[in-house]
């Protein structure tokens, strides 16, 4: 495993990072103690960058990694809270959750615009002020928006930028592929951390996941890539793969056995852009919101590639 500096904050981490939102209840639901056990599977072959938020509701399944491997890992996380109060009291409890005194990179979670920037400033004032006390290591944002990134490129306040990329563009809302690079090299070359997230499109890329690593791992302007997992068997394939190892058919025989499903997320506005792509009419409007047939569909992901609010994926 490779290991590199996250920009200007001196925090060292693996190019693999695990996104732990497939563990908690809001995808695969697993118990605190497997969660656990997949996260020390992952720390035991090199990896030691974890990424989470506090919307994951995955604390319990980190805070028992951590005890349960003896490393000192590197933990990300992040909060929707855009007041002062309102920041600290999602720092505490994640410190709390956690059992950590320090948390190493604290993130405003899922910012749209500079806009919304200026919204969460306070709460960036509270993470600024940790920072200060030794609270937090680094400060940061996560986004799906190429506006973002080149916003937060050039404030000195932001150590970490945590963007959607992937070679595709599948969730990036305004821009291509190519314009989010270019932000994230701007970024890159400001000295800010940058660790990518969704490069297999929340799933939607699982069907050509070697071209799409192969892509996420041709950017030179990456420290990390967060990839989320949820079994040993796609643990071992993404390590190997992050060392630049190949894969065994066996081992991706394994993978491809195992169950998946395609994943609406709360949030869908109900545009029908995916009723309207789907050739496999699995998909249908109910209520407002898009609901799947799980008969009908194929798992293709080309729903996925038309939602402007990333809300497919496949799980």
């Amino acid at each position: 495993m490779q290991y590199t500096n996250l920009g200007k904050t001196g925090i060292k981490v693996s190019r693999l990072c695990f996104g732990t939102l497939t563990l908690g209840p809001l995808q695969a639901n697993f118990s605190a103690e497997k969660g656990a056990d997949l996260i020390c599977k992952a720390v035991d072959l090199g990896v030691n960058f974890l990424d989470t938020a506090e919307f994951y509701q995955n604390y319990p399944h980190i805070c028992l990694a951590i005890k349960k491997s003896g490393r000192d890992l590197v933990v990300a996380t992040k909060s929707y809270a855009y007041t002062y109060q309102g920041m600290r009291e999602s720092v505490e409890k994640a410190r709390k959750a956690l059992d950590r005194d320090v948390i190493d990179i604290f993130m405003l979670h899922e910012q749209e615009s500079r806009l919304t920037l200026k919204g969460h400033r306070e709460a960036l004032e509270y993470l600024i002020d940790a920072k200060e006390k030794g609270i937090i290591r680094a400060t940061g944002v996560s986004t799906h928006t190429v506006e973002v990134v080149l916003a937060a490129a050039g404030m000195d306040e932001i150590d970490v930028i945590h963007p959607i990329v992937n070679y595709k563009g599948i969730g990036i809302k305004d821009g291509t592929v190519n314009d989010m690079i270019e932000a994230i090299k701007k970024a890159y070359e400001n000295g800010k951390g940058i660790y990518g997230m969704k490069c297999l499109g929340g799933g939607n890329l699982v069907g050509v996941k070697k071209e799409a690593f192969k892509f996420i791992l041709g950017l030179p302007y990456l420290h990390s890539v967060a990839v989320g997992m949820k079994s040993e068997h796609e643990i071992v394939a993404n390590i190997l793969t992050f060392e630049g190892k190949d894969v065994p058919e066996e081992l991706e025989r394994l993978i491809s056995s195992e169950k998946r499903r395609l994943l609406i997320e709360d949030w869908c506005e109900g545009c029908g852009r995916c009723v309207e792509k789907c050739g496999f009419n699995a998909l249908s409007l109910e209520e407002g919101r898009a609901v799947v047939n799980s008969e009908r569909c194929t798992l293709c992901g080309y729903c996925g590639g038309v939602c402007p609010e990333f809300c497919i994926k496949i799980v």
